[in-house]
């Protein structure tokens, strides 16, 4: 399969969507992408991101040079992550995901990170298009179809459309997600100069996790340009990156298991900002004053809860021309913080095999080789993510039986 001739369709805007489609544009190929989402930042889909040395070398490989530098312009670099008690007194940890394991782990903020793999794909990717299923033809091409009513057709069909994704459930309808029992509730506190006093110093780290009675965890992680954004870009020529989200933070977040709070899924999801920075005021009232000081600086119109989910890990498939990655695969729990990096992982192997299939190399063993290795470190990911999560918030354990 010559180059010209392979077009590549991918279902989902997220961080391993985007990187994919910067891979492939870069290399010459063909690919379109598209999202039901209305824009990027039409819903809450989280803050702080940890970085670790798998994400960089895909970002490294995947973007162009001076999108490379704005990534690296616009890390936030802190001290290695550490653990504390519901008095904050320093605790031990052997937490694969405190950052200091090896290797370089920095801080982004989630949409930035979006908005500059956005940077340069322009009429590439399509807002507002959400896929509903797809088709398979005899001469092996693949057609998505969209709720509007359109479709489009290619030779792959890539679903990089999150834990919910239509494209899996209708290709794998095996595979489950199933809920682990944990609740989160994000938020962010503005890093006022007032702010940075009133936190302890040691609380600025790449991620601070307090450890509280019954499997109750709050994480904190701050976000703090350096240099400000506005600079970075004027320096580093980013102007056609449109940046929305400049201002320094630190990201809170509360986990319990759901049996602990008060309100059901529906009200928890109902619940105004107020409401669920005052639910988490409660559950840690006991804990030490500076944590009530926190979270009385969250600012409301950033809390939302979420419901922790995590792939079933399930045995290889018959490869074809639709594959899948990120999310639409592998969700996995928060604990390790690892899910993103995992999905740019996934777009920096998946972009070398299909530029090996463009430049002539048979396309659905380039496939397999890349699902392979996926399903390998992927669903290992899942797996320690799971057991951390179930020392950490109570998760529950995945199920054994693989499908």
């Amino acid at each position: 399969m010559n180059k010209s001739a392979l077009r590549v369709i991918v279902i989902g805007a997220g961080l391993g969507g985007l990187a994919l489609a910067q891979g492939l544009h870069r290399d010459g190929i063909d690919v379109a992408v598209y999202e039901r989402d209305a824009s990027p930042t039409s819903r809450a889909q989280g803050y702080r991101l940890r970085m670790n040395p798998d994400g960089l070398a895909a970002l490294e490989q995947l973007l162009p040079q001076h999108l490379n530098r704005l990534v690296s312009a616009t890390c936030s670099i802190q001290p290695p992550s550490a653990y504390f008690d519901d008095r904050l007194d320093p605790i031990p940890s052997t937490d694969p995901g405190r950052g200091d394991e090896g290797g370089r782990n920095v801080a982004v903020n989630r949409l930035t990170l979006r908005q500059i793999l956005l940077g340069g794909l322009g009429e590439i990717v399509s807002f507002g298009r959400e896929c509903t299923g797809y088709e398979t033809h005899a001469d092996g091409t693949v057609t998505a179809r969209f709720r509007d009513g359109s479709h489009t057709t290619g030779d792959v069909l890539v679903a990089a459309d999150g834990v919910n994704s239509p494209v899996r459930q209708q290709y794998l309808p095996h595979a489950r997600v199933m809920d682990t029992g944990v609740r989160t509730i994000y938020g962010r506190c503005p890093l006022t100069e007032a702010a940075v006093a009133a936190i302890p110093e040691r609380l600025f780290t790449l991620y601070s996790g307090v450890l509280g009675p019954d499997h109750r965890h709050l994480g904190l992680a701050p976000v703090q340009y350096r240099p400000p954004v506005h600079r970075a870009v004027a320096e580093l020529g980013g102007a056609a990156v449109e940046f929305t989200d400049t201002e320094d933070y630190m990201m809170c977040l509360f986990s319990a298991p759901a049996e602990l709070l008060p309100l059901s899924d529906d009200e928890l999801h109902s619940a105004s900002g107020e409401q669920l920075r005052d639910l988490v005021m409660a559950q840690t009232r006991d804990w030490s004053p500076r944590i009530g000081t926190i979270l009385e600086m969250w600012d409301p119109a950033t809390v939302f809860p979420l419901t922790i989910r995590s792939t079933v890990p399930i045995t290889p498939w018959q490869t074809t021309a639709v594959t899948l990655l990120g999310d639409a695969i592998h969700a996995m729990s928060p604990a390790v913080g690892v899910g993103a990096n995992t999905a740019l992982r996934d777009a920096a192997l998946l972009a070398t095999q299909l530029g090996k299939a463009a430049r002539g190399a048979e396309l659905i063993p380039a496939l397999r080789d890349y699902e392979t290795a996926m399903l390998d470190y992927g669903f290992q990911a899942v797996r320690t993510s799971a057991e951390f999560g179930r020392q950490r918030m109570g998760q529950a354990p995945l199920p054994t039986d693989a499908r």
